[in-house]
C-alpha cells in the first residue's frame, strides 16, 4: 500500500483539488443560476419583455463554473499533465500532489460559496426588476459584489499555482 500511495498518491491529490476546483464551482453555478432561474420565470409569466435583463442576472452565478475549469485547465498544465500522465504519476511527490491539492482549494470553496450567495442576490435582484425595473441595475451591482468574491479565490488559486 506504501508503494502505491509513493507512485500514485501525489499525482491523485493534485487531481482530487483540480477536479474539486471545477466540480464544486459547477455545482454552486447550478445551484445559483437555478435559484435565479426559478425567480426569474415567476417574472417573465408576468412581463415576458424583460426576458434580456433576468437572463443577465440568471447568468452571474454561472461565472463561478468558468473560474473553475480554469483553476483545472491551468492545474493540469502547471502539473504537465497533459499527454505526459504516465510520466507524471511516477515523479510526482505527496507533498508536491498536498500542494496542488492545497492551491486548487480556494477555487473549489470559493466557487460553491459564492455562486451560490450570488444566486441568491439575483433572485432579489429579479424582485427589484418586478418592482422597480428602472433600479435593476442597482441590483446588477449587488451581484458584482459577491462576483468580486469569487473573482478573488480565482486569483488566490492561481497565484499559488503560479508558485508550484
Amino acid at each position: 500500500m506504501n508503494g502505491f500511495l509513493d507512485s500514485f498518491g501525489g499525482l491523485a491529490l493534485a487531481l482530487l483539488g483540480s477536479g474539486l476546483a471545477v466540480g464544486l464551482s459547477c455545482v454552486g453555478s447550478a445551484k445559483g443560476t437555478g435559484i435565479a432561474g426559478e425567480a426569474g420565470t415567476g417574472l417573465l409569466c408576468e412581463d415576458p419583455s424583460k426576458s434580456g435583463k433576468v437572463m443577465v442576472l440568471q447568468l452571474l452565478p454561472g461565472t463561478q463554473g468558468l473560474y473553475g475549469m480554469v483553476v483545472w485547465f491551468f492545474a493540469l498544465i502547471r502539473m504537465n499533465f497533459m499527454g505526459n500522465a504516465a510520466a507524471v504519476a511516477g515523479s510526482m511527490t505527496v507533498q508536491q500532489g498536498l500542494a496542488y491539492f492545497a492551491a486548487c482549494m480556494p477555487m473549489a470553496i470559493g466557487g460553491l460559496l459564492s455562486a451560490i450567495a450570488q444566486g441568491r442576490v439575483a433572485a432579489g435582484s429579479i424582485n427589484i426588476l418586478a418592482k422597480k425595473p428602472d433600479d435593476w441595475s442597482k441590483g446588477l451591482i449587488l451581484c458584482g459584489i459577491v462576483e468580486f468574491y469569487a473573482i478573488l479565490s480565482l486569483l488566490a488559486s492561481m497565484l499559488m499555482l503560479l508558485q508550484l
